[in-house]
């Protein structure tokens, strides 16, 4: 019978381990030192509770499972940042494929669920079980939770990508008063704090998007100033100063691909096909950089960046996510 035991993660020993791990599940790999970089800029976590009693702040305890010989064969992490729903938590599980069906997730799981209703947080979300993970997906139904909400993921080959078909939706825009730029353009906190309102304003019309919206500084750290984000790569449509469109887009070092990280438009100008024309230039900037493709999900409501993504431009459907939540108490 294999053995196997649980303890706190170490840090840094363990980020190779979790990094290895976690590209299992990853649509795009990870590394050790980018898993670092991420715990560097996370201050030590200070939970505490509501006048409704649901756990606020932060925190992020990370666990690993090693077999007899010291490797480490399973990951999790719970976390919650501060504008996170109240009362929720969010973790991510993961077991290297040699070694699932051993009552190494379960007994992981039992780990991350014991912190949580210690901590009395009120439901566990976990974002990610791909849709073709039959054996995860049921793994987590036993353990009471259920699928809320469904990611789907598309990919967009550039070197196939014909956007001189798109000319038209530039140019009519271009016509009407609207000028495209790259935050490279118009360097400055000045920039910074108008996008940033940009993407407060918008955020909360992404179907199933929950909880509150980062203040400035956390957003410019997870929104601007990682690796993998260039201010030219950041375009933006504008009507007069105003900044009402943008697509953000973030290169993975290892595979050179870029991630669709955001796309927005201000109610007011939807339904002029700005959506559109700024996707058309991110592309053509990302294939300039000899970007192999572009990597995007989309909440399965979301209709009209599903039509942008795979109906105009010819995103390829790939297998897309749960999220899936389990509640632990009212």
């Amino acid at each position: 019978m294999p053995t196997f035991t649980i303890r706190k993660m170490r840090q840094p020993e363990d980020f190779a381990a979790a990094a290895k791990l976690l590209n299992y599940v990853n649509s795009e790999p990870t590394t050790a030192e980018r898993l670092e970089e991420e715990e560097n800029q996370i201050p030590p976590g200070q939970l505490h509770y509501d006048e409704e009693g649901k756990l606020k702040g932060w925190d992020r305890p990370q666990w690993v499972a090693e077999d007899e010989q010291g490797t480490v064969i399973a990951y999790a992490i719970a976390w919650r940042a501060p504008w996170t729903e109240p009362g929720s938590l969010i973790h991510t599980l993961v077991v290297h494929p040699d070694h699932r069906n051993e009552g190494v997730g379960g007994a992981l799981y039992d780990t991350v669920r014991g912190w949580s209703e210690e901590v009395k947080a009120s439901r566990l979300i976990d974002f990610g079980i791909r849709e073709t993970d039959e054996v995860s997906i049921a793994f987590a139904e036993r353990r009471g939770y259920a699928k809320d909400r469904h990611s789907f993921e598309s990919v967009l080959e550039l070197a196939s990508f014909d956007d001189g078909r798109f000319d038209e939706a530039i140019q009519a825009a271009e016509q009407s008063g609207i000028r495209f730029i790259t935050l490279a353009d118009e360097p400055g906190e000045a920039s910074e704090r108008e996008l940033y309102e940009l993407y407060k304003v918008t955020h909360p019309d992404i179907p199933g998007y929950i909880g509150d919206y980062p203040w400035f500084e956390e957003w410019k750290k997870w929104s601007l100033d990682p690796p993998g984000f260039r201010p030219e790569w950041i375009h933006i449509a504008k009507d007069g100063d105003r900044y009402v469109g943008v697509v953000t887009l973030h290169q993975n070092e290892q595979t050179q691909a870029m991630y669709h990280d955001y796309t927005c438009v201000l109610p007011a100008y939807r339904g002029r096909r700005l959506g559109l024309a700024l996707k058309v230039l991110a592309a053509r900037t990302a294939r300039a950089h000899g970007v192999p493709y572009l990597r995007t999900h989309n909440d399965s409501l979301n209709a009209p960046m599903l039509r942008i993504n795979r109906d105009l431009l010819g995103f390829r459907a790939e297998p897309g996510l749960y999220r899936m939540v389990r509640e632990l108490r009212s």
